[in-house]
């Protein structure tokens, strides 16, 4: 289970202290499949980052499976199985799939077994497999390139920060079947996803508002959708594939 604790980050912004994230108090049960969302600005990503151990807490507690990882490095929190996927991922030129997949999984993967990884995010392996993460490959290619990352370190806890952002319709359609695909898989982790889009709310098993840097609200897509679904904020925030 993640618990965030009194959670606070602050940022200087014109010589100014501000707090992107207010006493933000939040649980997640293990193997549920979490949406966090809400408008522009109200911290989800900054949120992403905190847990992942990308930005560190200006104050308050972050404990996963009861142990406190306030003060661990985003190595360490990846060491005790927390993956993390970019909204932009980063390109490596030099760097084949396979290199990729093989330092995610921190063994020498045959060509069969990240083949299959591949084959998963629904990308022919054959046609990727020796290709370089470069500028070569789509926005789309890439994102599920990095679920495939994701799924090679076996990771307990996947955190996704707005993986719809910057590709186009037909790749958000593959996008959403590889999460209902992680959602039924057999291998059960939790899956925490930070997204404004209404399809990939719909497979969510607990969605999180929040806004202005603290949960607003909580509950299952049953309770949650209904009360955001074509209100003005939800006009603003489920945009991105369109």
């Amino acid at each position: 289970m993640l618990e965030l604790k009194s959670l606070t980050f602050s940022a200087e912004t014109d010589g100014q202290s501000v707090d992107i994230i207010r006493n933000l108090n939040l649980e997640i049960q293990d193997h549920q499949f979490v949406v966090i969302t809400g408008p522009n600005g109200g911290g989800k990503s900054t949120l992403a980052k905190l847990i992942a151990g990308i930005e560190s807490v200006t104050s308050g507690q972050i404990l996963y499976n009861g142990e406190d990882i306030t003060e661990k490095s985003i190595t360490d929190r990846a060491k005790m199985g927390i993956g993390f996927a970019f909204q932009q991922p980063v390109r490596f030129k030099g760097l084949t799939v396979l290199d990729l997949l093989r330092i995610a999984a921190g063994k020498k993967l045959t060509v069969s077994e990240a083949c299959q990884y591949l084959s998963e995010v629904g990308l022919c392996a054959k046609d990727y497999i020796s290709r370089e993460i470069n500028a070569s490959l789509s926005g789309g290619e890439l994102k599920r390139i990095e679920i495939a990352t994701v799924l090679a370190r076996d990771v307990e806890l996947a955190v996704f920060d707005e993986p719809e952002a910057g590709i186009d319709l037909w790749s958000f359609n593959n996008l959403i079947r590889i999460f209902e695909k992680l959602r039924n898989s057999d291998k059960k982790r939790t899956v925490i996803v930070i997204s404004h889009q209404e399809r990939i709310l719909n497979i969510a098993d607990r969605i999180v508002v929040i806004a202005d840097g603290q949960v607003m609200k909580q509950g299952t897509k049953d309770e949650i959708l209904p009360e955001i679904i074509g209100t003005t904020y939800a006009q603003n925030m489920c945009r991105g594939a369109e």
